[in-house]
């Protein structure tokens, strides 16, 4: 499993050109519905991938250091139905920028957010304190913005943790370690071809999916990813679907 997360900010490249009118799967209403999954509670310690067979694919957008790619994953959401966890640091403006249009998808469960720290920090070097700190300011966040708290998911940046780190997020409520089965390849500057290869390796049943809302590459890859998890007959989900 990788263990790298995010780069640091993506500069301005190139304008983020408009966004090709996105294919919507077939038997995914507008505004979405849920046909019900079995829950499970969620589990104490990390979880990878998720429970038992079925079709379900989890995907889990981190960061957000690009407004322009954060408003694309809600226009993905609405023209998809798509159900996605976002793991956001609020630090970034991104998630103040796009809050009318990430908070109705919030209010009605088809976006789900975890805790990704408030700034991005390698939490294994941090006191606990400071660690305690970055997680209380996220959550403040999350719950002034959003209304949601992100309890009980906790992704640590970069994937970097330890027993230390592990029982502080705990002992704020999140128990449930977020790792990862695989990613869209993004946590280096990647281009379509990377994306959309990475995709192809890590878009399958149980999964949950590591990307991030960082590079302007990324919303030109929507409609081939939509594809793809089309052609695979995966059904996605938010970790909150799932887990009870």
């Amino acid at each position: 499993m990788a263990a790298a997360d995010s780069l640091p900010v993506i500069g301005p490249g190139f304008p983020l050109p408009p966004l090709p009118p996105l294919p919507q799967i077939p038997g995914v209403p507008i505004p979405p519905a849920l046909v019900p999954v079995p829950q499970v509670p969620a589990p104490a310690g990390a979880i990878s991938r998720l429970p038992g067979d079925g079709n379900l694919l989890a995907l889990t957008i981190d960061d957000g250091t690009s407004s322009e790619v954060v408003a694309a994953y809600a226009q993905l959401c609405r023209d998809t139905g798509f159900r996605i966890t976002f793991f956001p640091n609020g630090v970034n403006r991104s998630w103040t920028d796009n809050a009318g249009a990430l908070r109705p998808m919030v209010d009605s469960g088809q976006i789900h957010l975890g805790n990704h720290t408030w700034s991005h920090p390698d939490v294994t070097t941090l006191s606990a304190a400071a660690l305690s700190d970055q997680i209380v300011r996220n959550e403040d966040f999350l719950r002034n913005t959003y209304g949601v708290n992100g309890i009980p998911f906790f992704r640590p940046p970069y994937g970097r943790r330890n027993a230390a780190t592990d029982r502080i997020a705990t002992d704020l409520g999140y128990r449930t370690i977020t790792m990862w089965t695989g990613t869209i390849g993004d946590s280096r500057v990647v281009n379509e071809t990377d994306v959309i290869a990475a995709a192809k390796q890590s878009f399958q049943p149980q999964s949950i999916v590591l990307g991030h809302a960082n590079q302007r590459v990324i919303p030109r890859t929507y409609p081939q990813l939509v594809d793809l998890i089309h052609s695979r007959n995966l059904r996605t989900v938010t970790l909150a679907d799932v887990y009870s």
